[in-house]
């Protein structure tokens, strides 16, 4: 079976958009399936990682096609702010510069849904002339970018071929959509389109069981959850950090700031001087501005180191360096769905999770499920002051580790196993 897979993200992107289907396409060849990869030529990429191109398979068709992105002549107003609005930090809406201001309603109300909706034309063209040359058995899209959905529907439409669509992350609904100043009829738009897809698609893949149950009150499509997973990385002998060090590997969004965990740790920090001379806050990737103030504003500067973004293999040893795993996200109603591709390579880490996020997050579901650590919702200081103490107290008589249980099914080839399924079914 052949299957040819439309991504934006592919090596030497880096971070978490790339990592899911450069894994789908490392294990197809295991369960019966060919994949074919397309993907632009020359990406605007706001991260690299050129380490993930030794796990593409050896071998493995990829096709490639112009894209005309806005990004250059946005950078005609702010080079700086056009790069920090396409790795996706966006500043509190009272500390927005005229500038981002302005980029982000054009962002928002010209480029619908997103702005790589320029590749969406000429990549119909190139692939609807490639299905009519080569026997492909399905197709499959994955997003965000969402445009990259539009191809798989405009191909669906003009040649029937089957087509899947993968929601790495929701579309309407998504955290950010509030903050790109919308106007009434962007909105509909988006809305429309998001509807488009779902209701043409043969299958639909989500990762997440909030996701899945929004997306059925949309369509009748059948809807599946194959969550983002861990693959089994070779490290040298890991040695644990001798401080009691909680880490964060990832980016830290304006609104991933959790202040009463702040406060929690700086009051430890008084009232146990083996905790202030121990403890180490350690920052891996993206942090907004935002953030860094807040916890310069409740007193852990002092405490604080923080890398750039790092290597996938790199950041895996970090991990499993670490004390305690910190996961945060956003407290709104709409990033419950979140499940970030990180939370599996932190369960299999064997280093215990420390989450913060909103009330009925499936994250919450999966780390009790797996007791992999505990989660906290953003306002429960006591809790989340008592716990850290605790982790503390363990790591003092050497017995802080996670007893994690039930995770194999997260592997990637597990996953894959699943997928393959999907598609030879449809």
């Amino acid at each position: 079976m052949k299957a040819l897979i439309i991504t934006y993200y592919w090596p030497p992107a880096g971070g978490p958009g790339v990592q899911r289907w450069l894994k789908f396409v490392k294990y197809f060849r295991d369960f019966g399936i060919e994949p074919v990869v397309y993907i632009p030529e020359n990406p605007t990429y706001p991260i690299e990682d050129s380490s993930l191109s030794s796990e593409i398979p050896e071998g493995i068709e990829v096709l490639s096609s112009p894209i005309f992105e806005p990004y250059q002549f946005a950078q005609f107003f702010s080079k700086k702010e056009t790069k920090t609005i396409s790795k996706g930090i966006i500043t509190n809406r009272k500390k927005q510069s005229f500038i981002q201001k302005l980029l982000l309603y054009i962002r928002g109300n010209f480029f619908i849904p997103d702005a790589r909706k320029f590749w969406v034309a000429p990549s119909v063209k190139y692939l609807k002339k490639y299905l009519l040359e080569n026997k492909i058995d399905v197709i499959i899209t994955t997003g965000p970018p969402h445009s990259v959905h539009l191809i798989g529907k405009e191909l669906k439409n003009q040649l029937d071929v089957k087509w899947l669509a993968d929601f790495r992350d929701p579309w309407t609904t998504i955290g950010y959509h509030n903050k790109l100043k919308l106007t009434k009829r962007s909105i509909r738009k988006h809305k429309l389109l998001e509807k488009e897809v779902l209701n043409t698609a043969d299958h639909i893949v989500v990762t997440s069981f909030t996701t899945q149950k929004e997306f059925t009150n949309i369509t009748k499509t059948p809807i599946s959850v194959i969550t983002n997973g861990y693959d089994t990385e070779t490290l040298s002998k890991v040695v644990l950090d001798t401080k009691f060090t909680i880490s964060h590997i990832g980016s830290l969004l304006s609104g991933r700031d959790p202040k009463y965990l702040w406060k929690a740790l700086y009051d430890l920090t008084k009232e146990n001087e083996e905790f202030s001379e121990m403890f180490q806050l350690q920052l891996v990737g993206a942090v907004s501005a935002d953030v860094l103030s807040s916890i310069k504003e409740a007193g852990l500067s002092d405490f604080l180191i923080t890398k750039e973004y790092v290597p996938h293999i790199e950041a895996i040893s970090i991990q499993r360096n670490a004390q305690v795993l910190l996961l945060i996200e956003i407290d709104s109603k709409q990033t419950r769905c979140i499940i970030p591709g990180k939370l599996f390579e932190y369960m299999v880490s064997r280093r215990p999770i420390l989450a913060i996020g909103p009330e009925g997050a499936d994250v919450s579901k999966l780390i009790t499920e797996t007791n992999s650590g505990c989660f906290f919702e953003y306002q429960e200081y006591d809790k989340i002051k008592t716990q850290i103490l605790q982790y503390f107290t363990q790591f003092q008589n050497g017995e802080l580790a996670s007893h994690v249980i039930g995770v194999g099914k997260y592997s990637r080839k597990e996953l894959t196993k699943t997928l393959s399924g999907l598609l030879k079914a449809l």
